[in-house]
């Protein structure tokens, strides 16, 4: 609570009237479109893939110029209210509408750009390569992939502020390869073995054996670890379930045009120093299912206590592309 008191009080003094942040850096409302859809696979009745369930999903669509190029999104309610990084240098914030339990689209939406330690907006591209974020006490822990670094800010539902500080991110600069480099940032449970660490993971930075580099920031266990890499999928993001265990995200790219989805469950005490880890698939998708590219990843717990994982795509800004967001239901 210290921490969330804390964050909003920093919050307040960035957004607030002493100017602290450029004017035209405050958070602008944009009007989107949604496309509910209520089946994942093309042509297909069941709901069920591996060991995910289904619920329901939308494509987001808005005219804007800024709008798209999401990478990280983290639910500030659980299912509802939500932020997000974009790896063009805006930060996006919404609510989740639903129809009963399945999500329908998203209102109230908004897109404020970054800003650097002086409130100014940041407008150069790979100073602000965003790539991975995790929200905790009002704090946003956000992974940066061209220049590398993690950086905290303060955020609520109204805004971002200034970035407070950076944090060591552990993994040699000249292993994270550009372009490549940390795509997730994720947070343990307290009650985990981690007990409430960080951790980092790259896209595709990997060792002379192939196994992507990766950290825990902080606590008992800091250090580096790898994550093995296989079948050509690389990390685009991560989510800790209630129990410890880590899910992974994952995209790969054939050619010529075609993409792949992956789900990927690491067991949270294999995460440890020195330690190359790897688990069981939950879930691959390919294009004869409803995906894109798909880059962002939370997990909640619905009122019935029912786990969701929820999915979310970037469209690089591409007309070829498309804004998704997905449900399932996970059985713990």
């Amino acid at each position: 609570m210290k921490a969330l008191v804390l964050a909003l009080g920093l919050l307040a003094g960035a957004l607030g009237a002493s100017g602290a942040i450029a004017e035209d850096a405050a958070p602008v409302a944009i009007e989107t479109r949604s496309v509910p859809f209520s089946s994942f696979q093309i042509g297909a009745s069941s709901n069920r893939f591996g060991k995910l369930e289904f619920i329901g999903g939308f494509e987001l669509r808005a005219r804007a110029s800024q709008f798209g190029q999401f990478s990280a999104m983290r639910f500030m309610k659980p299912g509802s209210d939500f932020v997000g990084v974009a790896d063009h240098g805006y930060w996006f914030f919404g609510t989740i509408e639903r129809q009963g339990d399945v999500p329908v689209g998203v209102s109230n939406f908004r897109m404020q750009p970054m800003v650097d330690a002086s409130g100014e907006i940041i407008d150069d591209k790979p100073h602000v390569d965003a790539e991975g974020m995790h929200c905790h006490d009002g704090v946003a822990t956000v992974s940066f992939e061209r220049e590398a670094r993690v950086t905290e800010y303060p955020v609520a539902p109204q805004g971002a502020g200034k970035p407070v500080r950076d944090l060591d991110f552990l993994i040699p600069r000249r292993e994270l390869r550009y372009n490549a480099g940390m795509e997730t940032v994720v947070r343990a449970p307290d009650a985990s073995p981690l007990k409430g660490a960080r951790v980092v993971i790259a896209e595709r930075s990997i060792d002379s054996e192939g196994n992507i580099f990766a950290a825990v920031l902080e606590g008992p266990s800091k250090g580096i670890f790898k994550v093995v890499r296989s079948d050509s999928f690389d990390v685009t993001d991560g989510a800790f379930l209630p129990g410890g265990d880590l899910i992974l995200l994952e995209r790969r790219f054939t050619r010529p045009i075609s993409v792949g989805m992956r789900l990927r469950r690491i067991e949270g005490g294999s995460i440890r120093p020195g330690a190359v880890v790897d688990g069981e698939v939950l879930m691959e998708a390919d294009l004869s299912s409803r995906i894109d590219n798909m880059e962002a990843l939370d997990i909640w717990r619905r009122d019935d206590g029912k786990l969701v994982v929820s999915v979310m795509s970037d469209d690089n800004q591409s007309f070829l592309q498309r804004t998704l967001y997905l449900e399932f239901l996970l059985g713990e």
